[in-house]
């Protein structure tokens, strides 16, 4: 009973029931390096607020087991009272994740190659989970496949392996979040695959956030008057390598490919990659213009026309064909 005089020096014997925090319920990761003890992590605790100090600890480890501790990742909270927190120690740690970052743009097939180059799945599993929507999503989805509903975000995966089917239902839950909960009352005269659809090309067509409402405007315009879209970016999309160029050329001379825009009216039978927020706002808001075509200069830069002979001279003097 060496531990009484301290025990009186605090006043009181100490209620290991308590919480350390009363209130404090926001979560966070602490972890407990490899060859640590539980006196040796105490001022990383108090440091983290999970302790009272290092006298009360010191105090709690004599009269406490705890060690069972183990090394790794736990999520801890400051509510937690002194022996909750050695059970969470002692308990299961957090399974070792790493980041995997999903880019704007990204096609399910680009998702399913850098996860199968970081030996994250094999190959072809989340394809085949992402194009038969074998993952039930929590909303809607007309289109035959997740294309444009994968919401790209840096995702905490494990590193021993990713299952594409937990992977693919967390990316749809993000979008309901990030996106669908924003607009509870739908999309006006458009539905929520056209509108995920438009967003897609304009993520790849442009790059500037600020322009993409008039491109935006100037896609609707098309499609409501039966023009075709004349978007050559459709016709990448079901190339290995977006930016093949012999394959892009042989695409675009394809009538009886379905994303081909140019030989063919109306939106593509599926979006085209993965659409940011800002992309998806643009698509909903559109700007209304005279211009009816478009292009970029080798610099980026956006050139809109009203008509073809004003098309035609913009690709003259900024050389694009």
């Amino acid at each position: 009973m060496r531990w009484l005089p301290a025990l009186l020096l605090v006043g009181c014997i100490p209620d290991w029931d308590a919480p350390v925090v009363t209130g404090d319920d926001e979560t966070f990761v602490f972890e407990v390096p490899k060859g640590s003890t539980a006196s040796g992590i105490g001022p990383a605790l108090a440091e983290a607020g999970l302790i009272p100090g290092m006298l009360q600890w010191k105090i709690f480890l004599r009269a406490s087991d705890a060690s069972c501790l183990k090394a790794g990742r736990f999520q801890v909270r400051r509510s937690l009272s002194l022996n909750e927190l050695v059970a969470t120690l002692c308990g299961v740690p957090m399974a070792d994740d790493v980041p995997f970052t999903v880019l704007e743009g990204w096609r399910i097939r680009d998702v399913d190659e850098a996860l199968a180059a970081k030996g994250l799945i094999e190959a072809g599993t989340y394809i085949h989970a992402a194009t038969t929507k074998s993952v039930p999503a929590p909303f809607e989805v007309s289109s035959p496949s997740y294309e444009g509903y994968l919401w790209p975000e840096t995702y905490m995966v494990p590193a021993s392996g990713v299952d594409p089917e937990v992977l693919i239902g967390r990316q749809l839950e993000t979008f309901q979040t990030a996106f669908l909960a924003k607009h509870p009352d739908g999309f006006g005269d458009r539905t929520l695959h056209e509108i995920v659809v438009v967003a897609s090309m304009l993520e790849r067509e442009e790059p500037r956030p600020s322009n993409r409402p008039m491109v935006a405007g100037i896609m609707w315009k098309r499609i409501d008057s039966d023009t075709p879209l004349g978007i050559d970016a459709t016709s990448r999309y079901t190339i290995a390598k977006w930016n093949d160029r012999r394959s892009f050329l042989v695409q675009l001379k394809d009538p009886s490919d379905p994303y081909n825009s140019r030989l063919r009216k109306g939106l593509p039978p599926t979006a085209i990659g993965a659409p940011t927020a800002t992309s998806l706002e643009a698509a909903m808001n559109p700007i209304r213009s005279e211009n009816w075509y478009y292009l970029h200069d080798a610099e980026g830069n956006l050139h809109p026309a009203r008509n073809a002979v004003q098309h035609e001279a913009n690709r003259k003097k900024y050389n694009v064909y």
